[in-house]
């Protein structure tokens, strides 16, 4: 009897060790996104494998964020850092060396084609490439400098490679490959639930090319607030005009805003947007002196809340191309 018992507490304690292993396993993979856009690819791809914490939240602007110093610990604590590139967030080297962070870093923009600046000019209006040159360089960096925000300075190229789907599925495809290396045991689920979001991004591309398409091209014309758009300009073939510059911390000068609304006057533009990351006041401006119409909000460099109309990454394209369709069809 008594060597029985000690069988079944041999076993019981084996039994106890083993769930006990399969309950550490089972522990999700720390997950710091850089912004919502980036943590809402996060969340669709690693569903419960995942705990996520996202630095710039919804409706944050993230050319002038100040990291925090619960940021610090989310950071150091992490098993995996997932940031745009392209010098969006530059604010997060600092970030990143304070924490001593130690894990996987997904780069999401890695093996997409930027935009230089330079041809982002040629492409666009004339009216904003000409801000763009004096804009981009020279007052973003200034503006860095005298606020003591060293990093913030964009650089050669537009960071919002997410505005164009297609890149969109490099973003997917990225986190799905760094989250696949840092947790290999849940490596085909990533790639499953990857497969089935990048299968979504390429329908919803076709959709937002559809719509467009029965738009005339010289009737593609878009007012917004900063040069946000840059990339779903050349993916979708729309213009747009910025008063400011690709970074919200430039403002524009009188000359370029007088050029815009002059345009704007010229070129019966009906399609003038703020967003959800900026100030209203210019935009407002602009639609005053010219009788234009505020269309309503476009989402640029962030989703909206939960119980907004753009909470995910998908449902931000679908609500902007419906704002910018109804708009463009009483141009």
């Amino acid at each position: 009897m008594r060597f029985r018992t000690t069988i079944l507490a041999l076993s019981l304690g084996a039994s106890l060790s083993a769930l006990a292993s399969q309950a550490g396993a089972q522990e999700p993979v720390k997950v710091v996104a850089s912004f919502s856009i980036l943590g809402d690819m996060v969340k669709q791809i690693g569903g419960d494998h995942v705990e996520l914490t996202t630095l710039v939240g919804p409706d944050g602007d993230a050319h002038v964020y100040e990291p925090t110093p619960s940021d610090a610990r989310a950071v150091g604590a992490a098993d995996v850092l997932v940031v745009n590139g392209l010098q969006f967030e530059g604010w997060l080297p600092r970030l990143v060396e304070t924490a001593e962070f130690k894990g996987e870093e997904i780069v999401a923009t890695t093996g997409i084609q930027p935009i230089p600046f330079a041809e982002e000019e040629e492409g666009h209006d004339p009216t904003a490439g000409e801000h763009a040159e004096a804009g981009h360089d020279d007052h973003a960096h200034e503006a860095g400098e005298a606020a003591g925000h060293e990093g913030h300075d964009h650089g050669a190229n537009d960071p919002h490679a997410w505005q164009s789907l297609s890149n969109g599925v490099v973003y997917a495809e990225n986190i799905v490959k760094g989250l696949a290396a840092a947790d290999p045991d849940n490596a085909t689920d990533y790639r499953a639930r990857g497969d089935a979001y990048i299968g979504e991004i390429r329908a919803m591309d076709e959709r937002v090319k559809t719509e467009l398409a029965a738009i005339p091209e010289d009737r593609r014309k878009v007012v917004t607030s900063h040069d946000a758009f840059g990339y779903f300009a050349k993916a979708y073939d729309v213009t747009f005009i910025a008063p400011e510059g690709v970074s919200t911390e430039a403002e524009a000068s009188a000359a370029d805003v007088a050029k815009i609304i002059d345009q704007i006057r010229h070129d019966g533009i009906s399609a003038v947007f703020v967003e959800n990351i900026s100030d209203t006041r210019l935009i407002d401006r602009i639609a005053a002196e010219t009788d234009a119409k505020v269309g309503g909000t476009l989402y640029s460099d962030a989703l909206s809340g939960a119980d907004g109309p753009a909470p995910t990454y998908l449902d931000m394209f679908q609500y902007n191309i419906e704002q910018i369709v109804a708009a463009l069809k009483t141009s």
